[in-house]
């Protein structure tokens, strides 16, 4: 879970600040209830009125008589650096995700290397023939 920080203390749930703007932010836009949504990010049903609490926090306004949710104008807009951490943050994980493909296909190339070696090997010794050249050699007379 990238950027996502969840730390269990005794049975209750720590998440960062960016972890709980993106459940606020899935909660506005989903149209699901805060326990469906407490209970994708925790596996609990019960969410003791976090999500509320974080919306309050960061800005967003409720009204419950309409049930529906505002953005409040003093919400200040993601910093500058907090976007350029994220976008670090994803170009990270595309590196990493690269990386460990690369790392695959070299694992991949280098058995098959050792599976033609391995062949060339067997056919010498079965067929009583040279495979491999030899440097240094002069080319056979035919």
């Amino acid at each position: 879970m990238s950027g996502l920080e969840v730390k269990i203390k005794k049975k209750s749930y720590y998440f960062n600040e960016k972890a709980r703007r993106r459940i606020v932010e899935d909660y506005l836009q989903s149209g699901m209830t805060k326990q469906e949504i407490w209970e994708k990010y925790t596996g609990r049903q019960t969410e003791h009125g976090k999500i509320l609490e974080w919306m309050r926090k960061y800005g967003y306004s409720t009204d419950h008589k309409k049930k529906s949710v505002t953005f409040a104008s003093k919400l200040t807009p993601m910093k500058q650096e907090d976007k350029k951490q994220e976008q670090s943050d994803f170009e990270i994980l595309q590196l990493r995700k690269h990386n460990s493909e690369l790392e695959k296909q070299l694992r991949e190339s280098q058995l098959e290397s050792i599976a033609w070696q391995t062949m060339i090997e067997l056919a010498e010794k079965e067929f009583n023939i040279s495979i491999k050249k030899k440097f240094y050699t002069k080319p056979s007379k035919k």
